[in-house]
């Protein structure tokens, strides 16, 4: 405890962290505060907004916003939408890779492009938001003036959001992003865990410590997933420049375990909706449809977690495949004078990296999807769903994700003054390491 102490005592003596600390505060404090404001023309206590599946999912990373119908209701996910379209036209399309390769004005035309189709994005999903979501019944004007005033205000509201998401990047700590999209994920873990601890009663209390316990250890699980490595050693070739000897050193080219990160899971649950309804269309007719409509309806099921987890374990090679280049990376080494002992420069390097990477991948992908089907499981021995869904998935991917990269940054800050890091043995580790070449 005593360490503890003196190491705030540390982050806080550094005046440019304690600013940007407090200046993230600042923000997040403006981005909860939108949740409480609900759209003009809404009688909140007559919404019923179902939250079910991938809509759940949505209100979770919002913090409970989409159901609210606050103005924060699409929150920062639209960009986040963009961002993931745009970067997969950067992999497939020469003339967004282009504009990748010319270094920081090519970032800022990506950026431009991002925001602006962050816009189309808004406006597309606020008029489906409004228009499926929010019932007559709950309005207090007519559906028309109440759909245009609210396109308006969703896309604004987004287009804050992503505007505080940058000032915390630029002028915070953290990813702006990541950081917003974990407050309104943590914002509901008190809650979740009152309902837990009352569902439970006086009776229950040692079950709820055995719970607490079993969510502390899925946590340790995460963070090891999220930090393991395979380092692939590299050896720089020796070089003369002017009356200096260069190079000669080996470094490490680190691959991660989990290298697709939290998409695997996103992507496998936008698809898990479409059996129960393309079953849903015939289930009148087919007692098969209807019985396939309501085992696919239900996240419990062995058959929903078991084509879960195959289309996550399938998206993490795919997403693995299109990040991480071996034959670029191949180049990259070859240019720069490195090669991996053993191993010849060129196309047995590239041949080697990808071995590697189908190796590490497959383990990977099953760790994730035991991750992802944990939250089910958890329902399974009688928890509330709101807290069940802390027990792995998305959320706890996430969450571990942007406290590591946080923290890491915070670390550097520490080390930077000289100051003892945040632990007493060894180095925090976070998304944001870099490839060795």
């Amino acid at each position: 405890m005593k360490r503890f102490i003196q190491t705030l005592k540390n982050i806080f003596s550094i005046e440019e962290l304690r600013n940007r600390i407090l200046y993230t505060l600042l923000l997040i404090s403006v981005y909860r505060l939108g949740y409480y404001i609900v759209l003009p023309g809404v009688d909140s206590s007559k919404l019923n907004i179902d939250t079910a599946g991938l809509l759940g999912l949505l209100d979770t990373f919002l913090g409970g916003a989409f159901s609210k119908a606050s103005i924060f209701a699409l929150g920062i996910m639209p960009y986040i939408s963009a961002s993931i379209a745009i970067q997969l036209l950067t992999m497939a399309l020469p003339y967004f890779q282009k504009m990748q390769k010319e270094g920081e004005s090519g970032r800022k035309k990506l950026n431009q492009i991002t925001r602006v189709l962050t816009i189309f994005v808004t406006i597309a999903q606020s008029i489906s938001y409004l228009q499926t979501t929010i019932s007559t019944d709950a309005l207090l004007i007519s559906r028309a003036a109440f759909t245009v005033s609210s396109v308006f205000i969703l896309t604004a509201g987004t287009i804050f959001c992503m505007w505080l998401g940058e000032r915390i990047t630029d002028r915070g700590i953290g990813n702006g992003t990541s950081m917003l999209i974990m407050i309104g994920i943590v914002s509901r873990f008190p809650k979740a865990i009152i309902q837990e601890a009352t569902s439970r009663g006086s009776g229950g209390l040692l079950i709820f410590v055995v719970e607490i316990v079993a969510l502390f250890v899925v946590v340790m699980f995460a963070v090891a997933l999220t930090q393991a490595v395979r380092r692939v050693p590299i050896q720089y070739a020796k070089q003369v420049v002017g009356n200096k000897v260069m190079g000669g050193q080996r470094q490490y080219l680190p691959l991660k375990l989990n290298t697709s990160g939290v998409m695997p899971i996103i992507f496998a649950q936008a698809l898990m909706f479409i059996p129960s309804l393309v079953a849903g269309l015939f289930a009148e007719k087919s007692d098969f449809a209807n019985s396939v409509a309501t085992t696919f309806n239900d996240y419990t099921t062995w058959q929903y977690n078991a084509l879960f987890a195959t289309l996550i374990i399938v998206f993490t090679f795919f997403y693995t495949a299109i990040a991480i280049s071996p034959q670029q990376i191949s180049d990259d080494m070859k240019r720069g004078g490195g090669f991996i002992p053993g191993v010849k420069p060129g196309l047995s390097t590239s041949d080697f990296i990808a071995t590697v990477l189908d190796r590490i991948t497959l383990p990977g992908g099953i760790l994730l999807a035991v991750i992802a089907i944990l939250p089910s499981l958890a329902s399974m021995t009688g928890m509330t769903r709101e807290f069940a869904q802390f027990f792995g998935g998305t959320s706890l991917l996430i969450l571990v994700g942007v406290v590591l990269d946080t923290l890491q940054q915070v670390e550097s800050y520490l080390l930077m003054k000289r100051y003892e890091g945040l632990m007493k043995s060894g180095r925090v580790k976070g998304r944001t390491e870099t490839v060795a070449v």
